[in-house]
């Protein structure tokens, strides 16, 4: 086994014995299991991250064998010092927050209760860093890096033994041999974890953007190298799209913003964040309604802020009806440059957000911006006014770079067809790529749900043949603005695909005889038509009759 694949499976065991405490004292599939798992998860990983960064900070601790009991020899002094080394590379911990600190003081039999000891080593944690580490909400509330654990054990003689056996499995791993580790690594892991946990939350569904549509997206924003750009998310979810997209820049060339009103989304991209080494992007990770209320704006405040890429599968439908009215007035008009879908008499719910999700994108994009985004594949060719004037003002503005239909299911979360639009602002020429990627990809069961996989080389397929402009029968071409006019601002690839007639060529004697041929098949067809209609009503006859 690579090292890989062993640091792999052992963080995948850490995870999977931290539920089985969580299922040992009946939080199992509970609402708060999930706050309890990615919490634990980071303080360790934060608790492994100072000690490797406390290494490179202080050279008698390189190469230490117990580097958390030296640590607890420094004087004061030596250990504020190497904390102003460490800077903002780690969150900062003191002596008694780490986890071996708390495992040596299990039995200790103080006044302090060991639940509350726990308790309050994560408060201070979260209180110490709450500048760099916490995500803010629209009115600049912070969301606090940790919560007291210990409250979601009801029985007052099990919280203790609890977070007895939380720290019992955190101080049997560690984090160190795994930092070396780069993306792929990380956004395995935390996919592993979450995976219980991303589903339906707050307003909007939540559907985690599978990898491979993140790579396809990311590849073909970003084909060559690019530096001091900024992302953006309006719906970030997780932020698995803004992590790939960041990761094909390089985390040390861009900054991330995002938005996204559930409150458990922020927090699961906080934790990838600062897993993959994008802390610096944190204060920009913000909790909110982005359509009611946009929060990044720039810089006289007198518009949206406008960014280089944005990367969004955004909600395709919801009842938004209370933000209807306000969503439609006025102080929106420009954002929302083709309106906004009007209240249906009945099913709410299927009011089509996605829409104004992509007006927003738009919006936000910087004059010379690209953006990709996951659509409905209804959307590319739908006649209703308001998909019809976004896509007549996409084409108009020469910005539409190319689109891919997905394969069936390639969400396994929900039925409807996908496809992803491509935005550029910037492109100079009129010449756009449509491609139909349904038939790609394999079927498979995920519990009781059919998803698709797509294979590296179909996604290698998807994205040389944007990237490279070619053109393959029946899947792909290349086609103009004016064309696509002419089909009514349609972005659905088949539609311009040629129609192929298959032509036999014959003599004269030859179509004779095959005319002759046809004509004798239908007379015999006629003839048992004829029989067969006889018996038919001889049958009747029988049972009217009684016979």
């Amino acid at each position: 086994m690579t090292k890989h694949l062993e640091h792999t499976q052992k963080t995948k065991d850490l995870i999977d014995g931290l539920k089985t405490v969580c299922s040992n004292y009946g939080l199992a599939n509970s609402g708060n299991e999930y706050k309890i798992i990615t919490e634990v998860f980071l303080y360790k990983f934060l608790n492994d991250k100072f000690l490797h960064e406390a290494r490179k900070a202080n050279k008698d601790l390189k190469n230490s064998t117990n580097i958390e009991a030296d640590i607890q020899k420094m004087s004061d002094s030596d250990y504020e010092y190497m904390l102003e080394k460490i800077g903002e590379r780690s969150a900062k911990l003191q002596k008694h927050h780490f986890i071996s600190a708390l495992f040596n003081k299990q039995n200790d039999e103080s006044e302090e209760k060991f639940f509350e000891r726990f308790d309050r080593t994560l408060i201070e944690i979260a209180d110490l860093n709450i500048k760099l580490f916490s995500v803010a909400t629209i009115d600049k509330e912070r969301i606090r890096l940790f919560d007291r654990l210990s409250p979601y054990i009801i029985e007052s003689n099990q919280k203790t033994p609890f977070c007895k056996a939380i720290i019992n499995k955190l101080v049997a791993f560690s984090f160190e041999p795994i930092f070396e580790e780069k993306y792929d690594f990380f956004s395995t892991i935390f996919e592993y974890l979450i995976k219980d946990y991303n589903k339906d939350s707050g307003q909007y569904a939540e559907y985690y953007t599978p990898p491979a549509v993140a790579k396809i997206m990311a590849k073909i924003l970003v084909p060559k190298e690019t530096h001091n750009v900024t992302l953006y998310d309006p719906a970030a979810g997780s932020g698995s799209l803004l992590l790939a997209l960041a990761h094909q820049i390089g985390e040390n060339k861009c900054t991330i913003y995002s938005q996204d009103i559930s409150q458990k989304s922020s927090e699961f991209l906080r934790l990838n964040l600062i897993l993959n080494n994008l802390v610096h992007s944190l204060h920009n990770v913000i909790k909110g309604n982005t359509l009611n209320t946009p929060y990044h704006v720039n810089d006289d405040k007198t518009d949206l802020k406008k960014f280089d890429y944005i990367v969004s599968n955004p909600p395709f439908k919801t009842d938004f009806s209370d933000d209807r009215e306000t969503l439609a007035s006025d102080q929106h008009k420009k954002r929302f440059f083709a309106g906004v879908p009007a209240i249906p008499n009945k099913k709410k719910e299927s009011m089509a957000i996605y829409l104004l999700f992509i007006q927003h994108i738009i919006h936000s994009l910087a004059k010379n911006g690209k953006a990709a985004i996951v659509v409905p594949t209804g959307f590319c060719s739908e006649k209703a006014s308001i998909a019809y004037g976004v896509r007549e003002r996409i084409i108009k503005n020469n910005w539409l770079h190319s689109v891919v239909n997905m394969p069936p299911n390639i969400f396994a979360t929900t039925g409807t067809n996908v496809s992803v639009i491509f935005i550029d602002k910037a492109k100079t020429n009129s010449q756009v790529i449509l491609v139909e990627g349904s038939k790609l990809g394999r079927k498979v069961k995920d519990g009781k749900n059919q998803k698709t996989l797509l294979s590296v080389k179909d996604e290698n397929k998807i994205i040389d043949t944007i990237n490279d402009k070619i053109v393959e029968e029946d899947f792909s071409v290349i086609v103009n603005n004016e064309t696509i006019k002419q089909k009514g601002y349609s972005f659905s690839p088949g539609l311009y695909f040629d129609v192929k007639f298959e032509t036999v060529e014959y003599n004269p004697n030859l179509f004779s005889e095959t005319i002759l041929q046809h004509q004798f098949k239908i007379f015999e067809l006629n003839k048992k038509s004829t029989k067969l209609s006889d018996e038919i009503k001889d049958e009747i006859e029988k049972v009217i009759h009684g016979n």
